[in-house]
């Protein structure tokens, strides 16, 4: 397999591009960098080809979540392409944002308005700020990963890594404003009683409780019945994080499963198969705070995100693809657990079907992480430890990855076991969290 292309435009990206992408969750050094291909040329439903014209089979993040439909999905780019040939932009508005925002509406029958916005991190800061001035208060508990924006960095100047146990550790907050110091305070999921401990010590100063509704594992029973009724003892506004939840179980929020009720819920990624739009929907006293700030931008007025959004809602709903899209996550979970266990090999299985992982079971796990990606591609297949499923996805596309990944978990017990997998590597073992690349 040759990778020259690929490999040269990494190179050139480290000086070109700070960080060398713009997503960290893309960055070659998150896989195995050597090995992964960074780029790509063209893809279509669940297929991938780098620019040494490989071709992939992709089991791994399916667009870090972003294309729940597939790549390239005709239904939605016809949508746009109609959009861009009617024109993407003009002195005036375009009426899919206001269709889109009846249709968000119908499927979360408790919101009454949307703004929108064209990214996930800028879409939660919106929200924050909305919960903010409907307030007149400052601080934010809040519970896993939200992005990149000051607010919620700023938990970072207190401690270190209190972000650590959000997903990402590392995360620097260089160049957060200092006086943020003390404005966000995260708490655990599942872990009501670190809620509790900060309102108690600040309940007069919280503006909003902030949490993903389910990603890593399960509510226990009564934990959100419990952070919804804090948040209305208190009057702080509950915003629901669905970034990442969000079109994997149903055609909406995960709350909407859950049986939560937020004031403020947040959508993303998913929402445009890959085209950038976000929406911030909620209660019309709640949203109407918008109108008491300033939040206005000019690509937020653009069309092509508002109808790549209704094209995805949609299919969404016609073609129920929640479902698969837990049934598709179902099998492959079940795979990796079954083809581990048959070699003997040490895994652990966590997150929602729609977005699972594994870690490897042993102290040299992202070694064994590098050189599962490694033996994978060779057979085909793009993957991780990482697996988003998309509705291009079939019961062929698992079971053929399933043959892969027997015979890839079969060497590297074996190779594990010898401890010649150093050896063995082409590539450079992932790094954790976040740290420079060099």
């Amino acid at each position: 397999m040759k990778l020259e292309n690929s490999l040269r435009y990494q190179e050139r990206a480290k000086s070109r591009i700070p960080g060398v992408t713009q997503l960290l969750s893309k960055r070659p050094d998150q896989f195995s960098l050597g090995v992964w291909p960074g780029y790509y040329k063209k893809a279509k439903g669940v297929e991938i080809w780098d620019l040494d014209d490989n071709r992939y089979i992709d089991m791994s993040i399916g667009g870090i979540g972003a294309n729940v439909l597939g790549y390239a999905d005709d239904d939605v780019d016809n949508a746009v392409m109609e959009a861009i040939k009617n024109g993407s932009s003009s002195s005036l508005n375009c009426p899919e944002e206001i269709e889109l925002a009846d249709l968000l509406c119908q499927i979360h029958p408790w919101a009454d308005m949307a703004r929108f916005s064209r990214t996930g991190g800028e879409a939660m800061a919106i929200a924050v700020r909305i919960a903010r001035a409907y307030t007149g208060k400052d601080v934010v508990a809040f519970c896993g990963y939200h992005g990149w924006h000051d607010w919620y960095l700023a938990a970072n100047l207190q401690s270190k890594n209190a972000l650590g146990q959000h997903l990402l550790s590392g995360l620097n907050p260089n160049g957060v404003p200092k006086g943020l110091m003390g404005t966000s305070v995260p708490f655990q999921y599942n872990k009501i009683e670190e809620l509790q401990k900060i309102v108690s010590d600040r309940k007069n100063e919280i503006a909003a409780i902030v949490l993903e509704p389910i990603r890593s594992e399960k509510p226990i029973p009564g934990f959100l019945e419990s952070v919804r009724q804090i948040a209305d003892e208190i009057g702080a506004v509950l915003i629901v994080d669905e970034i990442s939840s969000g079109l994997r179980l149903n055609s909406g929020g995960a709350h909407l499963v859950l049986n939560l009720e937020p004031d403020i819920s947040v959508f993303s990624k998913a929402l445009g198969n890959g085209y950038p739009i976000s929406a911030i929907i909620g209660k019309g006293p709640i949203m109407r705070a918008s109108e008491s700030t300033f939040i206005s931008s000019t690509n937020w007025t653009e069309r092509t995100g508002s109808a790549a959004a209704i094209a995805c809602l949609k299919k969404h709903e016609k073609l129920n693809v929640g479902e698969h899209l837990v049934l598709i996550g179902d099998l492959v979970q079940k795979g990796w657990q079954e083809t581990a266990n048959q070699h003997g090999l040490k895994i652990s299985v966590n997150g929602i079907s729609p977005l699972s992982h594994f870690q490897f079971g042993y102290d040299n796990a992202l070694v064994l992480k590098a050189y599962f990606i490694q033996l994978m591609m060779e057979r085909g297949f793009l993957a991780s430890n990482l697996f988003y499923a998309m509705a291009a996805h079939s019961k062929e596309h698992v079971a053929q990855y399933i043959v892969a990944i027997n015979s890839t978990f079969e060497i590297i017990a074996a190779d594990n076991e010898q401890g010649i997998v150093p050896q063995k590597l082409k590539g450079r073992p992932s790094n954790p969290g976040f740290k420079r690349l060099t």
